[in-house]
């Protein structure tokens, strides 16, 4: 392709992994994310309404993005088709989605990540529609 640039990035499993240790997940779970529970079924979520805003470089920025931690039972993330007992996924926008198959009862948190925390404001909505 004319004019087309391809740039890879490779992440090593083990040295570009943040982890985060047993308290700061306690914290996260506890302290930190909204949570609720979900019971064996099919359950599409999604960001209903709202965004985070902050400023960046003086200007307001209000974007609809939220971090989802799901563990504690068998689920299937019908995006990759795989049954775990706990993964992490993001909703990035007001069209995204992610369809899960609960086979186990499973706890899901939502939270949002950010390095300042003091020019934060508002809030978002997000459905867990069972189907």
């Amino acid at each position: 392709m004319e004019g087309c640039t391809v740039t890879d990035l490779k992440i090593d499993s083990k040295k570009n992994c943040y982890l985060l240790d047993a308290e700061a997940m306690r914290k996260i779970q506890e302290e930190t994310a909204v949570s609720t529970t979900l019971e064996p079924g099919i359950y599409v979520i999604r960001i209903r309404s709202g965004s985070f805003g902050y400023q960046n470089n003086g200007n307001k920025i209000s974007e609809p993005i939220v971090m989802l931690w799901i563990y504690g039972g068998k689920f299937i993330n019908k995006k990759t088709n795989l049954e775990v007992e706990a993964t992490w996924s993001t909703l990035n926008g007001d069209d995204d989605t992610l369809t899960l198959e609960v086979l186990q009862k499973t706890n899901i948190c939502a939270f949002f990540f950010d390095s300042y925390i003091e020019d934060n404001q508002g809030e978002l909505t997000i459905s867990i529609v069972k189907m």
